[in-house]
């Protein structure tokens, strides 16, 4: 097996929306912010090389919605999804499966392609995986969340034959661990529902060490503080659950933590403070 980190880009989000309650003063020392109010952040995604798979997790906004759409987020930087595919050796076309933590424009926009006036597969030989509860719980967007699930993004990889669901695992009320369910024999998909519902985080062993793919349980290492919770999430109480639960169990396993959206930082892993769980070494995937 052989892990590649697969950078797609930047964009621009509120630093309110994504630090919640935490007020500015101190989460400007975490990503400071530009005049209009804006905080940059990573559209980075995963490759897993394994066997005669090729796993791609996440795949960022793509590049089908217009001008207007895409102002809003002021995308920049010179990465690409297919530059950076390119740079390991790959294709778009050698993808086997495409694993969607969830439906987010932001993670799934890659996905689907616009040619012409027709929607198409970007990775025609994939497989596409969501899950039942989140694929249900976006085809019937509540009206907080509708504007993060595009019917462009999500309808088509349906409609195109692509798309397997997984069947997700209960959950704990309240949350003392977060529920597992296997992909593969060294990928296992951790189950959380702040978020959103049902968002998957792939855990995969490696080299004898325990990476999990953070998704939007932990956006960037400046979310590990337990108070640091997402204005954007829908139940940010069940966040904090899961957060205090995942940090423990990764804390104690001292497992590495792959970050989507930390603008800076890329992998980290974890110690005990007097001020609670935090970083501790700062690291790229590569070095591992």
């Amino acid at each position: 097996m052989q892990l590649y980190s697969i950078n797609t880009g930047y964009f621009k989000l509120d630093g309110g929306a994504m630090f919640g309650v935490v007020p500015k003063s101190i989460w400007n020392k975490v990503n400071p912010a530009d005049e209009n109010n804006l905080c940059s952040w990573a559209l980075r995604c995963l490759l897993i090389e394994d066997g005669d798979r090729l796993i791609l997790i996440d795949n960022g906004n793509g590049d089908k919605q217009d001008a207007k759409f895409f102002g809003h987020y002021h995308l920049h930087g010179d990465d690409s999804l297919d530059k950076s595919l390119a740079k390991h050796g790959f294709h778009r076309d050698d993808i086997t499966d495409v694993l969607l933590t969830h439906l987010h424009f932001d993670h799934c926009g890659g996905t689907i392609r616009r040619e012409g006036e027709k929607l198409v597969p970007n990775f025609k030989n994939a497989t596409v995986w969501s899950n039942t509860e989140h694929w249900d719980w976006a085809v019937h967007p509540n009206e907080r969340e509708k504007a993060s699930f595009l019917k462009e993004n999500i309808l088509p990889i349906q409609e195109n034959g692509q798309l397997q669901l997984i069947h997700l695992p209960p959950r704990q009320n309240p949350v003392s661990k977060l529920a597992e369910v296997a992909f593969t024999d060294t990928i296992s998909i951790r189950v959380v529902d702040g978020h959103t519902r049902g968002m998957m985080l792939p855990q995969i062993t490696y080299k004898g060490q325990t990476i999990v793919f953070m998704a939007d349980l932990l956006p960037s290492a400046g979310h590990i503080p337990l108070p640091y919770v997402m204005g954007y999430d829908m139940f940010p109480l069940t966040t904090l659950q899961e957060k205090k639960a995942f940090l423990e169990e990764a804390v104690n396993g001292n497992y590495t933590l792959f970050f989507e959206h930390d603008p800076r930082i890329e992998c980290c892993n974890l110690q005990r403070t007097e001020k609670g769980i935090r970083p501790n070494e700062l690291f790229e995937l590569s070095t591992l």
